[in-house]
């Protein structure tokens, strides 16, 4: 069955949806996107997201063309019409169609789009076995924190963990793990303590990231936001990501070195558990 897309400012199926081929999106990769959970019909950390999003959107000097409330209503509007209850929407904003040049243009106007996936999050099998990933260089752009639609290393990245027979990849620079490809990474140390990199521009201030974060906080778990290394990950007790489509995710293998006893640890498990219980509470 079609979906219900949503096209600067028209709600159409999604084969009638169009974008123009000289859409800055398209020729330059110039823009933005969010993606937000949806669990039982309910939008998960939708403030968070919208706050990154116009952060972004500064970040590139790109117009904001619709208000927080707007917004709201458009996500609202798509799960009514696809009525999906368990999910995701995927909202992405260009600078919009002008004649191919690398400068900005002045009188373009941003396009925006957004369509809904179909998907179980909360029952994920990789949530009971955990995940395996690799290690890869971390050879992108230096602002990570804006959440840009330039995605083919990390795409890249998924692809080299597939052939090497794992699930996704960690990227490392100046021998420091940055993040996942689509997620913020994680160690447990032997001492009980949540080690995850501290934010910056080498990293995207991931919102399920905060939420996690000071969730672990509240049940008086340690942090400590620093870098770690490979072999520090590989000699934790546990490792895990988080991100808004996996929420607390274990990692159970890196680079083919079990990490601690191979399965889910219980801070992992723990927190994971956590999350979707205030999250579902605090869900809009």
């Amino acid at each position: 069955m079609s979906r219900t897309v949503y096209v600067n400012g028209a709600y159409l199926p999604e084969e009638e949806a169009k974008v123009s081929v000289f859409d800055r999106g398209f020729l330059f990769a110039d823009g933005v996107y969010e993606v937000t959970s949806v669990i039982d019909g309910k939008l998960i950390d939708f403030e968070g997201h919208a706050k990154r999003l116009a952060r972004s959107l500064a970040e590139l000097e790109m117009p904001n063309p619709v208000t927080e409330a707007e917004l709201l209503e458009i996500h609202r509007e798509l799960v009514t019409r696809n009525d999906l209850d368990e999910g995701m929407i995927y909202l992405q904003i260009t600078r919009g169609a002008a004649d191919r040049d690398f400068a900005y243009p002045q009188d373009a106007e941003p396009t925006v789009v957004l369509f809904t996936q179909a998907r179980s999050l909360v029952d994920s099998p990789a949530a009971r076995t955990g995940m395996k990933v690799i290690s890869i260089p971390d050879i992108r752009w230096g602002r990570r924190d804006i959440k840009t639609v330039q995605l083919l290393y990390p795409s890249m990245g998924k692809m080299a963990a597939k052939k090497a027979g794992a699930d996704d990849a960690w990227m490392v620079e100046g021998g420091f793990v940055t993040e996942g490809t689509s997620n913020n990474a994680y160690i447990v140390t032997r001492t009980g303590k949540i080690v995850t990199r501290h934010l910056g521009e080498e990293i995207l201030h991931g919102i399920t990231r905060a939420a996690v974060l000071r969730f672990a906080r509240e049940a008086q778990m340690e942090v400590e936001e620093r870098p770690f290394t490979i072999a520090e990950a590989q000699e934790a007790e546990e490792a895990f990501i988080t991100s808004a489509s996996t929420f607390v995710m274990p990692v159970v293998e890196l680079d083919g070195t079990p990490i601690g006893t191979g399965k889910p640890g219980p801070v992992a498990t723990r927190l994971r558990e956590i999350y979707l219980e205030e999250t579902r509470k605090a869900a809009t």
